[in-house]
Protein backbone atom coordinates (compact mmCIF):
# COMPACT_ATOMS: atom_id res chain seq x y z
CA UNK A 1 0.00 0.00 0.00
CA UNK A 2 1.69 3.40 -0.97
CA UNK A 3 0.54 6.33 0.98
CA UNK A 4 0.86 9.73 -0.40
CA UNK A 5 -0.30 11.36 2.73
CA UNK A 6 1.41 11.97 6.48
CA UNK A 7 -1.41 10.13 7.68
CA UNK A 8 -0.11 6.86 9.82
CA UNK A 9 -2.38 3.92 9.24
CA UNK A 10 -2.79 1.16 11.97
CA UNK A 11 -3.90 -1.83 10.95
CA UNK A 12 -7.58 -1.97 13.41
CA UNK A 13 -9.98 -4.97 11.17
CA UNK A 14 -8.41 -7.45 9.06
CA UNK A 15 -9.88 -8.06 5.48
CA UNK A 16 -10.42 -11.53 6.60
CA UNK A 17 -12.40 -10.64 9.79
CA UNK A 18 -14.12 -8.37 7.88
CA UNK A 19 -15.65 -11.14 5.65
CA UNK A 20 -15.87 -13.55 8.00
CA UNK A 21 -18.17 -10.74 9.49
CA UNK A 22 -20.14 -9.88 6.90
CA UNK A 23 -21.27 -13.64 6.79
CA UNK A 24 -22.39 -13.91 10.10
CA UNK A 25 -24.65 -10.88 9.26
CA UNK A 26 -26.00 -11.89 5.87
CA UNK A 27 -27.04 -14.96 7.24
CA UNK A 28 -29.02 -13.79 9.75
CA UNK A 29 -30.65 -11.37 7.87
CA UNK A 30 -31.06 -14.30 5.32
CA UNK A 31 -32.68 -16.39 8.23
CA UNK A 32 -34.77 -13.51 9.58
CA UNK A 33 -36.18 -12.20 6.51
CA UNK A 34 -36.69 -15.77 5.05
CA UNK A 35 -39.79 -15.71 2.36
CA UNK A 36 -39.63 -11.91 2.60
CA UNK A 37 -38.06 -9.40 -0.34
CA UNK A 38 -36.76 -6.46 1.83
CA UNK A 39 -35.10 -3.31 0.75
CA UNK A 40 -31.74 -3.02 1.38
CA UNK A 41 -30.98 1.02 1.72
CA UNK A 42 -27.10 1.74 1.16
CA UNK A 43 -25.97 5.01 2.52
CA UNK A 44 -23.32 6.91 0.36
CA UNK A 45 -20.88 6.97 0.29
CA UNK A 46 -18.87 5.17 2.81
CA UNK A 47 -21.16 1.93 2.39
CA UNK A 48 -20.53 0.72 -1.03
CA UNK A 49 -18.52 -1.89 -0.43
CA UNK A 50 -20.15 -3.30 2.73
CA UNK A 51 -23.38 -3.10 0.54
CA UNK A 52 -22.09 -4.79 -2.28
CA UNK A 53 -20.55 -7.58 -0.38
CA UNK A 54 -23.11 -8.09 1.99
CA UNK A 55 -25.53 -8.40 -1.01
CA UNK A 56 -23.60 -11.20 -2.50
CA UNK A 57 -23.73 -13.15 0.63
CA UNK A 58 -27.40 -13.11 1.13
CA UNK A 59 -29.17 -16.48 0.37
CA UNK A 60 -32.82 -14.08 0.09
CA UNK A 61 -34.54 -12.12 -2.62
CA UNK A 62 -33.93 -8.06 -1.74
CA UNK A 63 -34.43 -4.56 -3.45
CA UNK A 64 -31.33 -2.16 -3.39
CA UNK A 65 -31.48 1.55 -3.08
CA UNK A 66 -29.20 4.32 -2.10
CA UNK A 67 -29.27 7.55 -0.27
CA UNK A 68 -26.62 10.30 0.14
CA UNK A 69 -26.18 12.56 2.94
CA UNK A 70 -23.52 14.88 4.47
CA UNK A 71 -22.75 15.36 7.56
CA UNK A 72 -18.39 15.46 7.96
CA UNK A 73 -17.38 17.41 5.31
CA UNK A 74 -13.55 16.54 5.41
CA UNK A 75 -13.72 17.06 8.44
CA UNK A 76 -13.18 14.46 11.01
CA UNK A 77 -15.67 15.70 13.46
CA UNK A 78 -19.18 15.95 12.33
CA UNK A 79 -20.35 18.83 11.45
CA UNK A 80 -23.73 18.49 13.88
CA UNK A 81 -25.98 19.03 10.44
CA UNK A 82 -27.58 16.55 8.24
CA UNK A 83 -27.94 17.28 4.67
CA UNK A 84 -29.83 15.08 2.36
CA UNK A 85 -27.45 15.02 -1.33
CA UNK A 86 -29.71 12.23 -2.73
CA UNK A 87 -33.17 11.19 -2.13
CA UNK A 88 -34.67 6.97 -2.86
CA UNK A 89 -36.07 6.41 -5.82
CA UNK A 90 -38.32 3.72 -4.87
CA UNK A 91 -41.20 3.15 -2.57
CA UNK A 92 -41.01 1.87 0.78
CA UNK A 93 -44.51 2.32 2.07
CA UNK A 94 -45.58 -0.84 3.27
CA UNK A 95 -41.95 -2.65 2.97
CA UNK A 96 -39.37 -4.22 4.70
CA UNK A 97 -36.53 -1.76 5.09
CA UNK A 98 -33.01 -2.45 6.26
CA UNK A 99 -30.53 0.28 6.30
CA UNK A 100 -27.05 -0.43 5.52
CA UNK A 101 -24.36 2.01 6.76
CA UNK A 102 -20.93 1.44 7.31
CA UNK A 103 -20.28 3.64 10.64
CA UNK A 104 -22.63 4.93 13.49
CA UNK A 105 -20.08 7.20 15.23
CA UNK A 106 -22.66 10.00 16.61
CA UNK A 107 -25.83 9.02 15.91
CA UNK A 108 -26.74 12.08 14.05
CA UNK A 109 -27.32 10.32 11.05
CA UNK A 110 -29.10 7.31 11.65
CA UNK A 111 -31.94 9.26 13.83
CA UNK A 112 -31.77 11.54 10.18
CA UNK A 113 -32.41 8.25 8.53
CA UNK A 114 -34.80 6.73 11.06
CA UNK A 115 -37.21 9.58 10.88
CA UNK A 116 -36.94 10.11 7.29
CA UNK A 117 -37.83 6.49 6.65
CA UNK A 118 -40.67 6.47 8.93
CA UNK A 119 -42.16 9.27 7.31
CA UNK A 120 -42.79 7.27 4.75
CA UNK A 121 -44.67 4.34 6.65
CA UNK A 122 -42.69 0.80 5.95
CA UNK A 123 -43.65 -2.07 7.26
CA UNK A 124 -40.57 -2.80 9.27
CA UNK A 125 -37.10 -0.91 9.46
CA UNK A 126 -34.21 -2.53 10.63
CA UNK A 127 -30.24 -1.19 10.79
CA UNK A 128 -27.12 -2.97 9.62
CA UNK A 129 -23.72 -1.23 10.54
CA UNK A 130 -20.14 -2.64 9.98
CA UNK A 131 -19.15 -0.68 12.77
CA UNK A 132 -20.90 0.95 15.97
CA UNK A 133 -18.91 3.28 18.44
CA UNK A 134 -18.96 2.37 21.84
CA UNK A 135 -19.56 6.08 22.76
CA UNK A 136 -22.95 6.09 20.71
CA UNK A 137 -25.52 6.05 23.89
CA UNK A 138 -27.96 8.90 23.01
CA UNK A 139 -29.90 6.63 20.51
CA UNK A 140 -33.58 5.64 21.20
CA UNK A 141 -33.90 2.46 19.64
CA UNK A 142 -31.24 -0.94 18.83
CA UNK A 143 -28.76 -1.34 15.57
CA UNK A 144 -30.17 -4.81 15.08
CA UNK A 145 -27.18 -6.03 13.28
CA UNK A 146 -23.59 -4.97 14.00
CA UNK A 147 -20.40 -6.17 12.74
CA UNK A 148 -17.73 -5.11 15.28
CA UNK A 149 -18.41 -2.69 18.23
CA UNK A 150 -15.52 -0.41 18.58
CA UNK A 151 -13.70 2.67 20.54
CA UNK A 152 -13.88 6.05 19.36
CA UNK A 153 -11.01 5.81 17.17
CA UNK A 154 -10.98 7.43 13.63
CA UNK A 155 -10.93 4.79 10.94
CA UNK A 156 -10.87 4.51 7.30
CA UNK A 157 -10.63 1.84 4.40
CA UNK A 158 -13.36 -0.62 3.36
CA UNK A 159 -15.14 2.52 2.44
CA UNK A 160 -14.58 4.14 5.31
CA UNK A 161 -13.19 7.61 4.15
CA UNK A 162 -10.97 11.15 5.42
CA UNK A 163 -11.35 13.47 2.73
CA UNK A 164 -12.73 11.34 0.45
CA UNK A 165 -9.17 8.94 0.64
CA UNK A 166 -8.98 5.64 1.72
CA UNK A 167 -11.99 4.39 0.86
CA UNK A 168 -10.35 1.36 -1.28
CA UNK A 169 -7.57 -0.13 1.40
CA UNK A 170 -8.86 -3.63 1.87
CA UNK A 171 -8.86 -3.45 5.82
CA UNK A 172 -9.93 -0.65 8.59
CA UNK A 173 -6.85 1.27 9.78
CA UNK A 174 -7.10 3.49 12.84
CA UNK A 175 -6.11 6.81 11.18
CA UNK A 176 -3.52 8.45 13.48
CA UNK A 177 -1.93 11.92 13.02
Amino acid sequence: MKLQQKEKLKLFVSSRLIQKKVRKIAKKISRDYKNKVPILIGVLNGSFIFISDLVRELKIDIEIDFLKLSSYGDSKISSGEVILLKDLNCQIEGRNVIVVDDIIDSGLSVKYIRDLIISRKPASLEFVSLLLKDDVNNLDFDIKYVGFKIPNKFVVGYGLDYAQKFRNLKQIYILKH
